[in-house]
């Protein structure tokens, strides 16, 4: 096969990669929300239930810094019209999606929002919504709201912090039921919301869009190689030293056998016992040795 046929063959398996994309998948996700504050309030007003709020920017991969202990990249950071902080990420691994790492999330976007010396007061209310691929929490539910309450008396502590967890295997006829069908959907026409159909068929089918995309799964593929590649040497070079460190544990018994052997101290099977080797191996290893 040619260079440019090899070429071709990538390009058509990419192409065919693109196609199968949903929105819950990272390769597309960060592309779809990427500047779309369209998209990002459809998906906020459903999920939150606030169907008046209106996003004013939307960012993704967004990293927030942590000087002294982990670093997050947020999936899509969000600010709406009211000031409030929006952090939405997407997990299909049930893993990752675990509640200390939401506890974690709503804790930095807190230590990355007053500067030095700034009141506790201006704190804006914040968000973290996870989307995640299969009801990770198994009670049912749509949309799982999490607020820290008063166990006394079971009233809001309401400090601000929030926490949803969206099931994206919930399919009821429900606007969060219909949104999380467009989110596993590979075809634009299979929809429901106009919207976010429109966005997929810009990156599936148009030609900008779908140049992106295609860019971006080549890039994927490229890293996959590498990584792929560059685990296989270190593998090697591990079983290298495995197999060094297995041969010289050999050599050395071997070595104990034969002074034991010249010492003529013990019985054949006290120095197989010794140097832990087999009675058979140490009978060789004595024929071996100059009479």
């Amino acid at each position: 096969m040619t260079e440019a046929e090899e070429r071709a063959l990538r390009r058509e398996r990419i192409r065919k990669i693109v196609d199968g994309l949903r929105i819950i998948d990272d390769d597309l996700m960060t592309n779809f929300f990427d500047g779309s504050n369209e998209c990002m309030e459809l998906v906020l007003r459903i999920v939150m239930d606030m169907p008046e709020l209106k996003v004013m920017e939307v960012r993704t991969q967004k990293e927030l810094n942590n000087l002294h202990g982990r670093s997050v990249q947020m999936d899509v950071l969000a600010v709406d019209g009211e000031g409030r902080i929006i952090n939405v990420e997407i997990q299909r691994a049930d893993k990752g999606a675990g509640s200390r790492r939401a506890r974690y999330h709503s804790s930095i976007l807190d230590t990355s929002l007053l500067d030095k010396g700034e009141d506790f007061g201006k704190l804006p209310e914040t968000y973290v919504i996870f989307i995640t691929e299969h009801d990770v929490l198994g009670r049912g539910e749509a949309v799982y709201k999490i607020e820290r309450c008063i166990l006394n008396t079971g009233e809001l502590f309401d400090d601000g912090a929030h926490i949803l967890y969206v099931n994206g295997a919930y399919r009821g006829d429900t606007p969060v039921g219909r949104l999380m069908h467009d989110f596993f959907c590979t075809r634009p026409e299979d929809m429901h919301y106009t919207v976010l159909a429109g966005r997929a068929e810009q990156f599936k089918n148009g030609t900008e869009g779908s140049d992106t995309m295609c860019r971006a799964v080549e890039e994927l593929w490229k890293e996959g190689r590498e990584k792929g590649r560059n685990e296989g040497l270190e593998e090697g070079r591990e079983k290298g030293l495995e197999e060094g460190r297995e041969k010289g544990l050999a050599e050395g018994q071997k070595l104990v056998a034969q002074k034991m052997l010249a010492a003529g101290k013990v019985t054949l099977e006290e120095i197989a016992e010794y140097a832990s080797l087999s009675l058979d191996e140490v009978k060789r290893l004595r024929a071996a040795m100059p009479q």
